[in-house]
């Protein structure tokens, strides 16, 4: 066998391991990771897994994302030290767990609108997220609707 023939089998052998090794790592991902609307499309949340298993989600876009021509911050935490946080990368989910196929439990959910933070749960529906935010049992909560933005 020709040294070129050997190359170009080696070659195609090294480009069938990295896509299978790609194709791997897509399928690992998990169904609630990725870029998801809010329930009033204003802005878009990034949920992503950390190393510890656990699922976390940051803002990545706002459709306004500036106030009185500056760039909005978190002016209404509770924490005086963080109202000068920008909204743009804000963490506004933490700590969720997977807790079966479709459901991710024993989260928080940060609200910007008032700068409060509550337990909340996920549960994936396909293109949507339900939202359940609450305080002490998920009885007495709110649920809202997120969407798929990829």
């Amino acid at each position: 066998m020709s040294v070129h023939k050997k190359y170009l089998i080696r070659l195609m052998v090294l480009v069938l391991a990295i896509t299978s090794i790609s194709l791997s790592a897509k399928a690992q991902t998990d169904k609630i990771e990725g870029l998801w609307y809010n329930d009033v499309k204003s802005g878009k949340i990034l949920i992503y897994k950390q190393p510890n298993g656990k699922f976390y989600g940051k803002v990545v876009w706002l459709r306004e994302p500036l106030k009185n021509g500056k760039p909005k911050v978190d002016e209404l935490n509770q924490d005086e030290k963080l109202r000068s946080r920008p909204r743009l990368g804000l963490p506004v989910l933490a700590d969720f767990v997977k807790d079966g196929d479709d459901k991710y439990t024993d989260g928080t959910i940060y609200d910007p609108n008032n700068g409060k933070t509550y337990s909340c749960t996920i549960t994936y529906k396909g293109k949507t997220l339900a939202i359940r935010g609450y305080i002490g049992i998920s009885l007495f909560g709110r649920t809202t609707t997120w969407s798929r933005a990829e």
